[in-house]
């Protein structure tokens, strides 16, 4: 048996103590790192809680723009116009059904320039195209509408096919040129009848043989000068219908009064009517249509001459105004209720059973152009009168 040395005992509690105190630090250090254990781990529970809501939000995100591009696909697919996007280079990224109903397929990949030169051609119209439909052998009308580009230089393009709607377009601008013609023809018509009836009178004494060869030739050259106021009228249509402008002129108020006298006086005469003419304009003259002014005045005259009865008095005057000339017509006729008196200006509105009703209307219509108004004055049993009022110092408004 070995026996230990008395210094090798005394050792024996030093290292007891130090392994104690080792064991306690141990221990301390065990007890930290437990701590921070916990500690991480309720970090780590922490993050994965925040994590799962970050998911969550991420994921309703996802889905509502899921649910969002579903619905623009289905917009797209349902717009009845085409929608073409853009690169920045012009290339086509995506097109929706419609643009490839419009345009055809192989749209997708291709550069724009190039399916605008082999496919569209321009019209007179901007922003409007012509598209030749090979396959169906039909020239379809297209509108183009572009967006701004985006910072990104991507562009968005709206395709309409207009080709109906350009259609009933053209077909409503025809009907108004028919309008046009139908009205211009009933003003020929009414400016014609008086000067082509006067005409007539005067042709008709031409075959009395109790006419000396002066008064032949006296009728010979009134018919003439009727005859060529109907041509002029004549050429007046002609122009309207080729578009062009109504001819001006300086009309010498006096002058027109003695012409609308040499037209309408035989009528005058041949119902026992009276004539009276008061001039006040002190040869006034304004520039203005003068086969249009005196067809009007035609018309007035014609309607007092249908309203009066024999030995009735019918009077033409014409006098001055600061800055307008006024002319009316007087009749000793029975007069006109108030009530009816703004209707007799409307087209087709007529109180006798052989009127057209379109007289009135296109005296008014002609007059107006000219810058000026009609206006009537008339009571039961006292008569009428229609009184135009002009501009003095025009004839048309600018």
């Amino acid at each position: 048996m070995q026996t230990k040395t008395v210094s090798e005992i005394k050792a024996i509690p030093a290292d007891q103590e130090q392994l104690k105190l080792a064991f306690a630090a141990f221990n301390e250090a065990s007890e930290q790192l437990s701590g921070v254990y916990q500690g991480l781990q309720h970090q780590v529970a922490q993050l994965t809680r925040e994590l799962a809501l970050a998911n969550g939000e991420l994921h309703k995100q996802l889905i509502a723009k899921e649910n969002l591009s579903q619905q623009l696909s289905l917009l797209l697919n349902a717009l009845p116009g085409g929608v073409i996007a853009l690169d920045a280079q012009e290339r086509i990224e995506q097109v929706n059904p419609a643009a490839i109903a419009i345009l055809g397929e192989s749209l997708v990949g291709s550069n724009w320039q190039r399916v605008v030169q082999e496919r569209l051609a321009p019209t007179a119209i901007t922003n409007e195209w012509l598209l030749e439909r090979q396959q169906a052998m039909e020239q379809r009308r297209i509108r183009i509408e572009s967006s701004a580009t985006d910072l990104a230089g991507r562009q968005i393009l709206l395709i309409n096919d207009i080709t109906e709607a350009y259609a009933m377009q053209e077909q409503i601008r025809r009907n108004q040129r028919l309008t046009s013609m139908g009205e211009m023809a009933a003003n020929l018509a009414h400016q014609l009848r008086t000067p082509l009836s006067t005409a007539l009178l005067y042709a008709n004494h031409l075959g009395s043989d109790a006419l000396t060869p002066f008064e032949r030739h006296t009728f010979a050259t009134k018919t003439i000068e009727r005859l060529h106021h109907l041509e002029r009228l004549t050429k007046d249509m002609l122009r309207f219908v080729k578009g062009e402008a109504r001819r001006r002129e300086n009309v010498v108020i006096s002058d027109l009064l003695a012409e609308l006298r040499q037209v309408v006086e035989p009528h005058i005469v041949q119902k026992n009517l009276q004539f009276v003419v008061h001039d006040q304009s002190a040869m006034a003259a304004m520039i203005t249509d003068r086969q249009a002014l005196c067809g009007a005045m035609i018309n007035l005259l014609e309607n007092a001459m249908q309203v009066s009865s024999p030995g009735g008095r019918i009077i033409l005057t014409s006098r001055l105004e600061e800055s307008h000339i006024i002319l009316s017509v007087h009749d000793d006729g029975p007069g006109i209720d108030a009530a009816l008196q703004e209707r007799l200006f409307e087209p087709f509105f007529t109180t006798r059973a052989e009127g057209t009703g379109l007289g009135l209307a296109i005296v008014r219509g002609v007059i107006e152009s000219m810058g000026g108004d009609v206006k009537i004055h008339s009571s039961p049993g006292e008569g009428s009168e229609f009184m135009i009022r002009l501009p003095r110092n025009r004839g048309e408004k600018s």
